[in-house]
């Protein structure tokens, strides 16, 4: 839902109003809205103690009629961030079509706190294989939808190639319209474990001819559930690609909702050096999803609110969602020769699938005035 110009000019009177009322010579010059918060930069005068500012943070919240108020210090001003009511979706095809270039084998995944597009390039030599972890209503499959559908989107199929791998038929079935997808999606365990002795055949080719192109995104869908039932065949394929599908150009990219110890072993474990980690259920769930301690993964909203985790540091992010009317634009633009390397500017989907977002809907209203300079390019 579009945060209105007139309520972002409401709330900015109303930080402005608390602050002359304790005397705190300032101002609210712009901000950011992104997904999850409204972020109100504050510009100070010369000799006004940002301490006053912080220590307003209740009485801020309570002028806006929100739980909480975090204020911090951003170079020569004073940012005010208050949660918003909804959290507004990112769908990632208005979001690739804000990116000029996309390097090859990376995806998109969705924007981080201050509105930055992230992405993130699986061919790179400390990414490998990514773990998706969350409980269910986190959002992991509709982000490893999401990462897939980007793969596509700026890849040609001699480039990428998709391979699905989905016990349950819930997840994965949408993307095989895509043409970079290779045989469907393999549901049951005689067709899992056939795909996987063919990929660990056509690793150890690429080893002996030394080529690893195109890569090979091998996509997995309830990870734990597969290897409780898929057999010691599955676990030792899938756990042969993790160790050395790399170099082969091979990755996999693994959904769970169940992080722990029992079901993913120490070999499936310590070969996902990338983590993208959603709400889950507690702290000991959050440690063994990240891979470290303390990440706050129990803290996470869901709905998309995930962390990624890589070289021990955590970035938030909101998850971006390609919807079953995107998807099937993006499969006809793909299947009638639309070129990935040339981006998505140039191409609009359908109409009726293109609501305002929220940063048209301020910009064209205010122009160059203090809200109009929100919202730096989130959208």
């Amino acid at each position: 839902m579009a945060y209105r110009r007139r309520t972002l000019e409401m709330q900015a009177d109303r930080i402005e109003a608390v602050l002359a009322k304790h005397k705190v010579g300032s101002r609210v010059s712009g901000g950011t809205v992104t997904p999850r918060f409204v972020r109100f930069d504050v510009a100070m005068q010369i000799g006004s103690k940002v301490s006053k500012v912080t220590n307003l943070a209740e009485e801020i919240a309570m002028a806006l009629g929100k739980s909480e108020a975090r204020i911090y210090r951003q170079g020569d001003t004073v940012s005010v961030e208050v949660p918003r009511s909804q959290p507004d979706p990112v769908r990632l095809l208005p979001l690739c079509g804000r990116l000029a270039n996309v390097p090859p084998v990376t995806a998109v995944l969705g924007v981080e706190e201050n509105g930055t597009p992230l992405l993130l390039r699986l061919s790179a030599p400390d990414v490998a294989h990514v773990l998706l972890a969350g409980t269910t209503g986190s959002g992991k499959t509709a982000l490893a939808r999401t990462l897939l559908s980007s793969l596509a989107m700026h890849n040609r199929q001699n480039e990428v190639q998709l391979i699905l791998i989905d016990p349950k038929g819930r997840g994965f079935g949408p993307l095989a319209q895509l043409p970079h997808v290779l045989g469907g999606v393999s549901r049951t365990n005689e067709e899992i474990l056939a795909r996987l002795e063919w990929l660990v055949a056509e690793m150890e080719r690429r080893d002996r001819e030394g080529i690893s192109r195109p890569a090979l995104i091998v996509g997995v869908d309830e990870l734990a559930d597969l290897l409780q039932i898929g057999g010691r065949g599955v676990e030792q394929s899938l756990t042969r690609l993790a160790q050395r599908g790399r170099e082969a150009g091979i990755h996999v990219v693994a959904c769970t909702q169940k992080p722990t110890a029992a079901l993913i072993g120490g070999a499936m474990k310590a070969n996902f050096p990338v983590r993208l980690v959603g709400a889950v259920a507690g702290k000991d769930e959050a440690r063994f999803a990240a891979g470290i301690s303390d990440s706050g993964a129990e803290k996470l909203e869901g709905k998309g609110d995930f962390l990624l985790v890589a070289r021990a540091a955590v970035v938030r992010f909101q998850a971006a969602w390609i919807g079953p009317t995107d998807l099937r634009f993006v499969a006809e633009q793909l299947h009638s020769g639309g070129n990935p390397a040339r981006g998505w500017r140039t191409v609009t989907p359908p109409a009726e699938t293109r609501p305002q977002t929220e940063a048209e809907g301020v910009n064209q209203s205010r122009g160059g005035t203090r809200m109009g300079r929100m919202l730096k390019g989130l959208f």
